[in-house]
């Protein structure tokens, strides 16, 4: 895939408006977001960019070679087909859902435009950001992230806390939207402090315009006590507070889980217990917000907030597949989310038995635009690989996942050393010797595998910064 421009995904592109032609921000756009084949089935099989003077590559600030990266694309590799969106049909607890993709209660879902603008874009609904009876006040700033390699957002810290806005200002926030979308979904996420504020939420919501609800037992930044991860760490509490909503409210709801527990289905089968038509996982996982290295007083300083985005991807993964496991979850719905950005992220959150799949921290870097790429790539995918409706993959990986104990290591599947794409730069020799088993020798300043002491963990591979090594995919019989 060719993820490797370095597009900055402008707003309003210069190189769109100086082309006149095709949407080259667009495609840089889908390949920035591993979209190759979207990009393949869209392009002109004569693409008008070959003999074009590059005016886009003039006007563009940072100067991206986006002629090159068009036309090196490859459109003889599947034939071109006019994308169904029916495929990615899915429901919420029955109620119809256009496609899987839901904004996640947070800052991107606070407001009546946000919203709006989101469904106008082709999000398929919204769990809007939790209501509470509390007053709400915001830190500032209360933003943080750790960046990779490319400076793209790996990780992202928050203290992001509810919804600051009155419980009327958001019922009426919640009717205009029903009003004007009803054939979004929206779902509402509230939280309260005790038996008496959890029931009056739930009396309040039944009429306020909101599909379904979300119990938000995970937020770790709540500063009043019995709120968020307090109460999602204890499944008696999320029992009681379940059974509570479900004697005031006529909706289905889900309960939200949190992460920063050992054993996500205790919580899970406390709140199916309470009444819970299903759960959501994973909330942000807790960690500390950046220490501030100018002490006052000879203390550093720093705060409690939670941790998101593409880092945190692996755990959501393994909770999700925990919670499918779950004979109590048995047709109940899971709503997945966690790191996830591209229609590949959500693919593996879907086969791992997700029902639908909400997104906050992609959405913060690149805006609802997402929303293109996220359904042209899965809804592709579908088609490509022959099945109907996205349902057909629901939990089909359950049976794959399988303890460590139980994985075949009777094999060694070693590296491959494309030499024609190497740079000399003997990164992988360097990890290979002083983080690996010292199987990678330097023969004319390139790398060469010792077979006999390799291990194929495949270090080298991920170290590589040319992508200059890469699987084998050949499974080599160990030696005994």
């Amino acid at each position: 895939m060719i993820r490797n421009n370095n597009c900055i995904l402008c707003h309003n592109a210069v190189c769109r408006k100086a082309c006149g032609v095709m949407e080259p921000d667009r495609i840089l756009r889908s390949l920035y977001f591993d979209n190759e084949y979207v990009v393949m089935n869209n392009i002109p099989e004569d693409i008008p960019c070959t003999d074009c003077d590059g005016r886009c590559e003039t006007a563009c600030p940072i100067h991206v070679d986006i002629k090159k990266l068009i036309t090196s694309i490859r459109r003889d590799r599947l034939d071109k087909k006019e994308i169904n969106y029916d495929v990615l049909k899915t429901d919420f607890c029955g109620i119809p859902l256009e496609n899987p993709f839901l904004l996640s209660s947070s800052v991107v879902a606070s407001t009546y435009d946000m919203c709006a603008r989101a469904f106008e874009a082709g999000w398929a609904g919204a769990c809007f950001k939790t209501v509470c009876l509390m007053d709400i006040e915001e830190a500032s700033p209360r933003f943080e992230a750790i960046n990779g390699d490319n400076e793209r957002i790996i990780g992202f810290k928050n203290i992001e806390q509810l919804s600051d806005h009155t419980l009327l200002e958001n019922i009426n926030i919640f009717k205009k939207l029903k009003e004007n979308y009803p054939d979004k979904f929206l779902l509402v996420s509230i939280m309260g402090r005790d038996e008496k504020e959890w029931a009056y939420l739930a009396d309040v919501m039944n009429d306020s315009g909101a599909d379904a609800l979300e119990l938000n037992f995970s937020c770790p930044n709540m500063t009043e006590d019995n709120t968020g991860s307090d109460v999602g760490q204890i499944p008696e509490l999320i029992e009681k507070y379940c059974k509570v909503v479900k004697e005031h409210t006529k909706l289905p709801f889900i309960a939200k889980l949190t992460p920063n527990i050992t054993h996500i289905c205790e919580g899970a089968d406390a709140a199916i217990k309470g009444g819970a038509d299903g759960v959501a996982a994973i909330n942000t996982i807790k960690c500390l917000i950046d220490i501030d290295i100018n002490p006052k007083d000879g203390v550093f300083n720093t705060s409690i907030g939670g941790y998101s985005g593409k880092a945190v991807k692996p755990i959501a993964l393994r909770f999700i597949a925990e919670l499918s496991q779950d004979k109590n979850l048995e047709r109940k719905h899971i709503s997945a989310m966690g790191g996830i950005e591209t229609w590949r992220d959500a693919l593996e959150f879907i086969v791992l038995g997700a029902d639908s799949v909400q997104i906050t921290t992609a959405v913060m870097q690149y805006g609802y635009r997402i929303i293109d790429d996220l359904k042209d790539g899965l809804a592709l995918y579908l088609m490509n690989h022959g099945f109907s409706n996205i349902k057909e993959i629901h939990r089909s990986t359950i049976k794959g996942v399988v303890p460590t104990d139980e994985l075949d290591r009777s094999y060694v599947i070693y590296p491959k050393f494309l030499r024609d794409r190497c740079v000399e730069c003997q990164r992988c020799f360097l990890s290979c010797q002083d983080g690996g088993h010292q199987a990678i020798r330097i023969i004319d300043n390139k790398p060469a595998l010792i077979p006999e002491n390799c291990v194929g963990c495949h270090l080298c591979i991920l170290v590589c910064p040319n992508h200059a090594i890469v699987s084998s995919q050949i499974k080599v019989p160990k030696k005994k």
